[in-house]
């Protein structure tokens, strides 16, 4: 009985991975739902980037790349998927343009860099929080272009606002990173 519990369940490691990518365009569309709008933005507090740094983590540079770009393209072919049900290519100029594209860049380089961290958490949170800033980062800077801002008001706007939220939700991924990497790496 214990060899038949001990079984590999995973046939298809292409399948896992496809089945990878596409509940993280889900998880990072179903992310966008769960919004809070601030007053003093016009960027809503999302769950997306919680979601969108644990793609880079848990299906690497490319699947991570692949996850968050399928989400933007579905959302620019019309699914409502982006915050407040929104899509269409109009939608990638509007003020959250710039953090669909910090989506794509976040996952890259968490996907290139997690491994490095092992077992640390501190590192591994650490590398959850550059990946969450070059995100606002990108954010911010679109903010500024669209509105024709000065690059420190775009910060004030676009990316101090959501560090409070932003720490506790790498916080918390990089707690689920280090919990579910065991598993994860024998798939991806």
């Amino acid at each position: 009985m214990e060899a038949v519990l001990k079984k590999e369940i995973i046939v298809n490691k292409i399948l896992c991975r496809l089945a990878g990518v596409l509940l993280f365009v889900v998880l990072t569309a179903l992310g966008a739902f769960v919004r809070i709008p601030l007053p003093f933005t016009p960027v809503p507090l999302t769950l997306q980037t919680f979601f969108v740094l644990l793609s880079g983590a848990f299906l690497g540079a490319r699947l991570g790349v692949v996850a968050q770009l399928s989400y933007v393209m579905l959302g620019v072919w019309g699914l409502p998927i982006f915050t407040g049900a929104g899509s269409g290519l109009l939608y990638l100029f509007g003020p959250t343009g710039g953090y669909l594209l910090g989506f794509v860049l976040a996952a890259m380089f968490l996907g290139r860099t997690i491994r490095q961290a092992r077992d640390n958490l501190f590192l591994i949170f650490v590398f959850f929080c550059i990946a969450d800033a070059i995100l606002l980062f990108c954010g911010s800077l679109w903010l500024g272009m669209l509105f024709k801002v000065s690059f420190v008001k775009s910060l004030l706007v676009g990316f101090l606002p959501f560090i409070p939220g932003d720490l506790l939700k790498a916080l918390f991924a990089a707690f689920l990173y280090l919990g579910l990497r065991p598993r994860l790496e024998e798939i991806f």
